[in-house]
């Protein structure tokens, strides 16, 4: 059984992703077994930086049904794990304005919860306009030219 890859699907309509990065994400137990089971959401979260480290905030991740009286608190703060060169990257794009940080992807590599957080400054409202337009006329054109190549062997 494959673990699922949870995904904040908004984030790239809403804002214009220029860099990437990976982060380890600190996690009590529950949280675990309920992010295996693909219980959470990122629609809401965002980064930000607090006493020179990345804090995730307003993600949710469902309390996990079998566990006793030690489940989490489903929209804590949680830590990032990122190296002090990238800290510091992100802590001098932050600064500037109009960026932001926003987890646009969870999942687990090699049996650690990751998450890929993109530097972004916001889409205006015209700009989300043209993305839709341009994403409808290659729509338009795959359906036009669909079955239309032939290969010869």
């Amino acid at each position: 059984m494959s673990t699922p890859t949870i995904k904040n699907r908004k984030a790239r309509h809403e804002f214009d992703v220029e860099e990437t990065y990976e982060a380890g994400l600190v996690l009590r137990g529950t949280e675990v077994k309920s992010l295996r089971q693909g219980k959470a959401s990122l629609k809401e979260a965002f980064a930000y930086m607090k006493d020179g480290e990345v804090w995730l905030r307003d993600m949710y991740i469902k309390p996990y049904e079998h566990a006793s009286y030690s489940n989490h608190n489903d929209r804590r703060e949680r830590k990032l794990l990122l190296s002090k060169r990238e800290i510091r990257e992100i802590d001098q794009s932050i600064n500037q304005k109009g960026y932001t940080l926003v987890p646009l992807k969870l999942y687990f590599k090699k049996g650690y919860a990751k998450v890929l957080m993109g530097l972004a400054k916001g889409k205006k409202q015209h700009d989300k306009r043209e993305d839709i337009k341009e994403r409808d006329q290659k729509r338009d054109l795959e359906r036009q030219y669909k079955g239309t190549y032939k290969i010869d062997m």
